[in-house]
């Protein structure tokens, strides 16, 4: 996975890579954790995407599991790389309609209030999406 990871050169081999192999393994969780500090563009990126795998997939994970990667989410919310913004986004979002979502809206409006332009961005598009009438109506169900 590590290999692959560093050789990554496209956003969508590194998206697919993620959700359709590496999130699949046990070690998802880990790389989720270790890559979405790495410096290397798409390996950054892959750490989000497994992020947002994991809340898509892990139907039985404890909210707790998820604890750490709202202070990842927050950490990287500055990254102005655009593919690595949009792969924050999309892991707070993911992670925010879980059961997850008044945590994920917390983390939202605080990045909304940050004064970087990246950290505003992800705030605010992911409130968009989390006090949506669709999600928290899926939520109430």
């Amino acid at each position: 996975m590590e290999a692959w990871a560093r050789d990554f050169a496209d956003w969508e081999v590194c998206d697919q890579c993620c959700i359709n192999l590496f999130g699949k393994t046990p070690f998802a969780r880990h790389f989720a954790l270790e890559w979405s500090g790495a410096e290397p563009e798409f390996v950054n990126r892959a750490g989000f995407i497994l992020m947002a795998r994991i809340a898509t997939t892990a139907k039985r994970a404890d909210d707790g599991d998820f604890e750490p990667f709202f202070a990842l989410i927050t950490r990287e919310s500055g990254d102005r790389r655009n593919l690595v913004r949009k792969a924050v986004n999309w892991a707070l979002r993911q992670i925010g309609k879980r059961m997850l979502n008044e945590r994920a809206i917390v983390v939202a409006r605080t990045l909304t209030e940050s004064e970087d332009k990246a950290a505003r961005w992800i705030g605010s598009d992911a409130l968009r999406e989390l006090t949506s009438e669709a999600v928290l109506a899926r939520l109430k169900n």
